[in-house]
């Protein structure tokens, strides 16, 4: 195959650039005929520029690019000149390419789906052409923040003395939290290799050895189910350091995200950040990762409802050594419909929950299937608890601590998302 190689990208013309001769590699994302202009949209995974092609100045090139359409791979030369209609969305607005020839590199049938930043596609059809979605510039985004997080990284772990070492994926299963992927053994009939959940050994094997500073970009596998943040193959950043305190790895890694952030995204992340108990940030979030851009904290029970009728309440607390009653306020959330609560119910089941009990203050009294179980008194009390307000939607859970509050903690980010309080994402 022959073809002219480009000589910029998609994405790098500017007005400083007219008067150029330039080529230009990449796949049109769009071919419009005005009879007497035509214009072409070149992409790359740099960006998007603009040719202009002028019929009555070349026959040939015409021809050709009226064969166009959107994702075919062409090759174009041209001169850049000043666009006469900006188009500030873009960064190449402010020019295009006044096309002196044309290649078709290669044809393309017609794409199931536009190749543009807001699409409405199936996610199940855009996961069939996977190689057709990933042209989207947005999609692209986040492999080249992906791809910049990873050289900061490198960089910044090196600066801090620490020796990048590749650990081996096949190896012995030892004892984690989660269960194995195992790969059967071709010499060693009827036995397996197990890959790695972490390389928790063999970074302990290198501290002993006296390498004092560890890290990797590594691959980790479990075979746990799906959930919203947790797949079974996944990376992480993987340290280990000799001869430190818990405050050394902490402001070592504060660093490292105020180093990231700025490289990455031009943000100043002002240090230290705030620092809590696991305990706290369970108790009161219900999770060891918790988003403080917002309250809405949870609140424990488990006295109040000791001795209520409510058997889920009641049964928890005193099967089970850990057993926690506790709940979360979602504030003017007692409009919430039948529908929405099922929704809920079916979030908390995700989480371990067996079912979820609510109760909703209105100008009528107090609204719950759990009201008859517990008294007068009991149902203040949680009232006095929470704050609770008329208009308000209480969620309970009840079960060992761990799973109560992580239950509620993954509430809590869903009631954030429908009610606007943190960004949807």
């Amino acid at each position: 195959m022959s073809f002219w190689k480009r000589t910029v990208t998609c994405g790098e013309l500017r007005p400083e650039h007219v008067g150029q001769h330039v080529v230009l590699n990449g796949w049109v994302a769009r071919a419009r005929d005005l009879g007497g202009l035509m214009f072409i949209d070149i992409r790359d995974r740099f960006g998007i520029t603009q040719a202009v092609v002028i019929p009555e100045q070349n026959t040939d090139v015409t021809e050709r690019a009226r064969e166009l359409h959107a994702e075919y791979v062409v090759a174009l030369k041209g001169i850049v000149r000043l666009r006469e209609s900006p188009n500030p969305t873009l960064a190449t607005g402010m020019i295009e390419i006044v096309c002196e020839d044309l290649q078709i590199i290669n044809k393309a049938e017609i794409p199931p789906f536009e190749i543009v930043d807001e699409t409405k596609t199936s996610e199940d059809l855009r996961l069939q052409y996977r190689y057709l979605d990933l042209r989207r510039l947005s999609l692209q985004k986040y492999f080249l923040t992906r791809n910049q997080t990873y050289q900061v990284t490198h960089e910044y772990f090196a600066k801090h003395g620490f020796l990048e070492v590749e650990t081996p994926i096949l190896t012995k299963s030892t004892p984690e939290g989660a269960r194995d992927f195992l790969v059967p053994s071709r010499l060693n009939k009827g036995k397996f290799y197990a890959l790695p959940q972490s390389p928790q050994l063999f970074k302990q094997l290198l501290m002993v050895s006296g390498f004092d500073r560890y890290m990797q970009i590594v691959k980790c596998f479990r075979d746990e189910d799906l959930r919203a943040d947790r797949q079974p193959e996944f990376t992480q950043i993987d340290i280990e350091m000799s001869f430190v305190t818990q405050d050394d790895v902490l402001s070592l890694i504060e660093g490292y995200f105020a180093t990231l952030w700025k490289s990455v995204l031009d943000i100043d992340i002002t240090l230290h950040f705030r620092r809590m108990s696991f305990h706290e940030a369970l108790t009161k979030y219900g999770s060891d990762k918790p988003d403080i851009r917002f309250d809405m904290h949870l609140i424990t029970i488990t006295d109040i409802v000791r001795e209520s009728d409510f058997a889920v309440f009641s049964d928890a607390i005193s099967k089970n050594k850990y057993g926690t009653v506790a709940v979360l306020k979602a504030e003017q959330c007692a409009h919430y419909s039948r529908k929405q609560i099922e929704e809920l119910t079916e979030l908390a089941k995700k989480y371990g929950a067996k079912g979820l009990a609510w109760m909703k203050f209105t100008d009528e009294g107090v609204n719950s299937p759990i009201a008859k179980f517990l008294t007068e008194k009991q149902i203040q009390s949680i009232k006095e608890a929470t704050s609770a307000q008329i208009g308000d939607l209480l969620l309970f859970a009840a079960d060992d601590a761990e799973r109560c509050y992580t239950v509620l903690g993954a509430l809590r980010l869903d009631i954030a998302k429908r009610q606007g309080i943190i960004e949807k994402v």
